[in-house]
Formats: structure tokens, C-alpha cells, sequence
């Protein structure tokens, strides 16, 4: 099983990222049922709602094509503590009781990408190894 290791992490990165990406989408441009299933964007601008969202799109593309990766995840799982904390936490301090379920699921899973790196499949890796063929030949 270890040599599948690489391929799960990737795959575990592709889903949960598409996931987040896909909230950020709603929020920002209103698609995919909007924010919040409102059908409604977020106003430009508004804090926390609308950075949280810039952060979940751009963050999320960056986590799924595995482009700076392990920063990208590690500003991905900050955002989503952050709303667990200030947006779910004073409600309730159980996440089923507060609806913070979505927030620490995500917080945890972009925290264990940032511990375990992309996998196999990722612009890191890739880069990584144009990288090492470039290198000229120290005679």
C-alpha cells in the first residue's frame, strides 16, 4: 500500500480542493446554488464573507493544480479556522450544533496537505523536475 501513498495524497488534494473551489465560486459569482444557497453573490469587498471566498477560489485552484502547495493549503485550513472560530464557534462550541461542520472538515484537510505535500500528481512536482533536467553538467 505505501507505493499507492503518493497517488491517494494527489487524489485526496484534487477532491477536497474542487470542493473548496467550488464554494468560493458560489459565494463570489453567485453560481452553483450562491452563497450560502441564496443564489446571491457576495458584495464586493464585504468582510469576512467576500475575502473568505477570494481565498477559497484562489486558493482552491492553486491546492488542486498543486501550485505552491503546502503554502496554498496551509492559507486554505488558517481561512477556514478562522470561520470556525468567529463565524461558528460563539454560536455553539460543538461543530453539529454550530454548523461549523464544513469549516473544521476543511480546516483539517488543507492542514494535512500542507504536512504531506501534493502527491504525485501536482505543478510542484512537475516543476520540480523540469528543474532538476536544466541543470547544467558541473564538468
Amino acid at each position: 500500500m505505501a507505493e499507492l501513498q503518493p497517488h491517494a495524497v494527489a487524489l485526496f488534494r484534487v477532491v477536497v480542493s474542487l470542493l473548496f473551489t467550488m464554494h468560493g465560486a458560489a459565494s463570489l459569482f453567485g453560481i452553483l446554488g450562491g452563497n450560502r444557497g441564496t443564489g446571491a453573490a457576495i458584495p464586493a469587498g464585504q468582510w469576512p464573507g467576500w475575502w473568505a471566498a477570494v481565498i477559497q477560489l484562489t486558493g482552491g485552484v492553486l491546492v488542486l493544480l498543486g501550485l505552491g502547495t503546502r503554502w496554498s493549503a496551509l492559507l486554505c485550513s488558517g481561512s477556514m479556522a478562522y470561520a470556525y472560530f468567529v463565524v461558528h464557534q460563539p454560536t455553539a462550541l460543538v461543530p453539529l450544533k454550530n454548523g461549523g461542520e464544513l469549516a473544521a472538515l476543511f480546516c483539517w484537510c488543507f492542514f494535512l496537505v500542507a504536512v504531506l505535500g501534493p502527491g504525485a500528481w501536482s505543478l510542484d512536482s512537475l516543476l520540480g523536475v523540469l528543474r532538476r533536467r536544466s541543470r547544467p553538467l558541473v564538468a
